[in-house]
């Protein structure tokens, strides 16, 4: 076992596996249009979504996410779906239960869940296809990238062009950043338990909720999952990697039957690295919020003075307006605050823009410490994604450290300008001086980031609302307040 991961009492971990970064939405739905594609009768198809619109394209021509579901469907692949149940009229609930239905009518079975903890999400995105009789071919995915509006973008950030809201500065067809990491081997399986742990949860999918317990019985939606199919065995080893995926589930009432106090592994994973992290911890992240999280960067700043930590977040808030954007602004200063001043010129972010200087949405969760540890999840770094909502991140650990470091490098390659080969990407030491440098560079799209500091008057509420709706806490409330997880 890699001394990076949890202990396997915490969680398990497989080798043999083989992990391949999909960077860019575009490059993601391609794979995944070409494997839904190879599918034949008998075969399955298990996938969660925090959101999935049934017309968003997955090639500039199609088909839709839809119709590729649909069509999978009708062809004898049984296709078993779990959307998030999204609250009535907001955010997400017309959309899933448009997908939920074009699965439904052919012939798969997708449920609208909201077995979640009061103000959460269930923000988890898995996609798994499992070959009859050929195990060898079975695939996952894990990451980032929901099946809807806006995800579709590739290395030149123009953006999709079926653009979802979001800030005025993004522009009519925000640039996007994303990434989903594809498994090979026996972490299939891994990805696949957790599928099968929320669907056979006995609790009804409409608990303590007349409005949509109507709404169920309107679409013909059932209060309980069909029983899953007999499990086959899990895929032989392909590949060098090894794997442990690691879980956020909330403490709630009635409690998940796989975990009754909830489940903070990606925490303690994180927690993990962060402790024996040496050199370099690289960071894209959405939010970056966090005290709780930000302690953890910081105790590792203080330790190792070699030790430099460099995140790459969004410009702008996704809804940067009166309300919602001194919130974020706040927790995303107090992290940063709190990195700076057990740092310095240690620790920095930076946002980045595309040629023509509109700035690029950093949607992806990624994180590579020291070239020997890596994640590509749905979690963010704060509160929320460490004990709230449901998340699931692929941490990967490649004995030889080619894995994290050739995606660390390729991705400094994109955001600073250079050449794939260029050997100061693969220069820890010289990681900081090197992306200080490429700020105005030619073909460099990154600006340093530093959030604002809000008025004091506005902090007052900002606080309240950033503690208690944007970050709250999920854990028991023997925990609520440490920094234990």
């Amino acid at each position: 076992m890699s001394d990076w991961f949890l202990p396997t009492a915490e969680r398990a971990w497989t080798s043999g596996n083989l992990v391949v970064p999909h960077v860019h939405g575009a490059n993601y739905f391609a794979r995944l249009l070409e494997v839904i594609g190879a599918t034949e009768p008998g075969d399955r198809i298990f996938l969660t979504d925090w959101r999935g619109d049934a017309d968003e394209k997955m090639t500039k021509d199609g088909p839709t996410v839809g119709d590729v579901l649909a069509s999978a469907s009708r062809r004898g692949v049984e296709v078993r779906a779990l959307l998030w149940r999204s609250h009535p009229g907001k955010l997400n609930s017309e959309e899933n239960d448009h997908l939920g239905a074009v699965i439904n009518e052919a012939g798969g079975e997708a449920l609208l869940d909201e077995r979640i903890r009061r103000g959460g999400s269930h923000h988890q995105k898995l996609f798994v296809m499992r070959r009859k009789g050929r195990p060898e071919e079975d695939v996952a995915f894990v990451g980032g990238i929901d099946l809807c509006h806006g995800r579709r973008d590739d290395a030149e950030h123009g953006g999709d062009p079926q653009a979802p809201p979001l800030d005025e500065r993004y522009g009519p067809t925000p640039p996007w950043h994303d990434a989903m990491a594809e498994i090979r081997g026996p972490a299939v399986a891994h990805v696949l338990d957790t599928f099968a742990e929320r669907w056979d949860d006995p609790t009804p999918l409409d608990h303590r909720n007349p409005y949509r317990a109507v709404m169920h019985r309107l679409v013909k939606m059932p209060r309980h999952p069909e029983q899953l199919p007999e499990r086959w065995d899990p895929p032989p080893e392909v590949g060098p990697h090894q794997v442990q995926l690691l879980r956020t589930y909330p403490s709630k009432r009635p409690p998940y039957p796989f975990a009754p106090d909830g489940e903070r592994t990606i925490a303690r994973g994180y927690s993990r690295a962060f402790d024996r992290a040496r050199r370099l911890i690289y960071i894209e992240d959405q939010y970056f919020w966090s005290e709780v999280v930000a302690t953890a960067l910081a105790d590792a700043l203080r330790r190792e003075p070699d030790l430099h930590v460099i995140a790459v977040i969004p410009r702008y808030p996704e809804e940067d307006n009166r309300i919602g954007g001194p919130p974020m602004i706040y927790g995303q200063r107090e992290a940063w605050e709190a990195l700076n001043a057990a740092g310095g010129e240690r620790f920095a972010m930076f946002d980045i823009e595309n040629a023509a200087g509109t700035p690029i949405y950093v949607h992806a969760k990624v994180c590579v410490v020291d070239d020997h540890w890596m994640t590509i999840g749905s979690d963010n770094l704060n509160l929320r994604s460490w004990t709230h909502d449901s998340e699931l991140t692929c941490a990967i650990v490649d004995p030889d450290g080619e894995l994290p470091r050739s995606v660390r490098a390729s991705l400094w390659a994109e955001h600073l300008g250079l050449r794939d080969d260029d050997p100061r990407l693969t220069d820890l030491a010289g990681a900081m001086d090197l992306w200080n440098g490429q700020v105005g560079a030619p073909g460099s799209r990154i600006r340093p980031h530093v959030p604002s500091v809000l008025p004091a008057r506005t902090r007052l509420w900002a606080r309240a609302a950033y503690r208690t709706l944007y970050d709250p806490d999920g854990r028991p409330r023997k925990l609520r307040g440490t920094t234990h997880f």
